[in-house]
């Protein structure tokens, strides 16, 4: 379904172009911002493991958000699972985002879907949908020659992907913004849930280093990507949680 994908980026272009012209006066009147981001991927990581078994990915995001702070999103990604019919993921989000004190937070929750997914009784498959709570907070340091942000996350859900049970992810990070335009970031996140065998993996680790690069409305990313796990303990000796580098490319409208 990577064309579907394709499209339902192309029309969000397409949108985000509209309101640029002659949507924006509405928008700005009823106090909203509306943001689109396409992304072509050399892989699809989430959490240090890939969704498209290391092939490429065709990406979208939408967010709108109100001048009180509430929003609503979608995001849409090519995935490819195997021994599933999955081939795209498309999550809904909502929240609030707010700043206290200096720090940028935003609460919220997030659906994880499949259309197209098929999960009969009798395959003895768990269900790849599930939901998330989400605590996200950054922080920018004052008072220092280069702009240092801090970055906290932690995600709950009570019925975990092929529904292992509560999943919980806490996640850290520190960006430092450099000269020209660059943006030097790192992150370490740990993954628990509760049925592992259901899962497939036992509970994990993962992190990153990556190097970004502005330039007009466009963002160019590369980077190293690494998980905890080892190949035997990695979804039946799959290799989807191994070390790789990646590139990405995206662009804000």
């Amino acid at each position: 379904m990577k064309t579907n994908v394709a499209a339902a980026t192309t029309f969000a272009l397409g949108l985000s172009l509209a309101c640029g012209s002659a949507g924006a006066f509405e928008l700005e009147s009823a106090g909203l911002t509306v943001g689109v981001t396409p992304t072509i991927s050399s892989d699809y990581l989430f959490r240090g493991v890939s969704q498209t078994q290391n092939r490429p990915a065709v990406q979208g995001t939408i967010d709108i958000q109100h001048t009180t702070g509430f929003y609503v999103g979608a995001f849409a990604s090519n995935v490819s699972f195997l021994g599933t019919n999955a081939r795209q993921e498309i999550d809904a989000m909502a929240g609030w985002r707010t700043t206290l004190a200096g720090v940028s937070l935003d609460l919220g929750g997030i659906a994880y879907t499949y259309p197209g997914y098929r999960n009969p009784a009798s395959s003895g498959l768990y269900d790849l949908q599930y939901y998330e709570l989400a605590v996200k907070a950054a922080y920018e340091i004052p008072s220092l020659p280069l702009p240092v942000k801090v970055l906290g996350a932690f995600n709950w859900s009570p019925n975990y992907q092929l529904e292992s049970g509560n999943g919980y992810y806490v996640e850290g990070g520190l960006e430092l913004g450099l000269p020209l335009d660059f943006t030097l970031a790192g992150r370490l996140g740990y993954q628990w849930i509760q049925n592992n065998t259901r899962w497939g993996s036992p509970d994990f680790a993962n992190w990153n280093v990556t190097l970004s690069y502005k330039f007009s409305d466009f963002v160019l990313t590369a980077g190293y990507f690494d998980t905890s796990l080892s190949r035997s303990e990695c979804f039946a000796g799959q290799k989807i949680c191994e070390a790789r580098g990646m590139v990405y490319l995206s662009r804000t409208f």
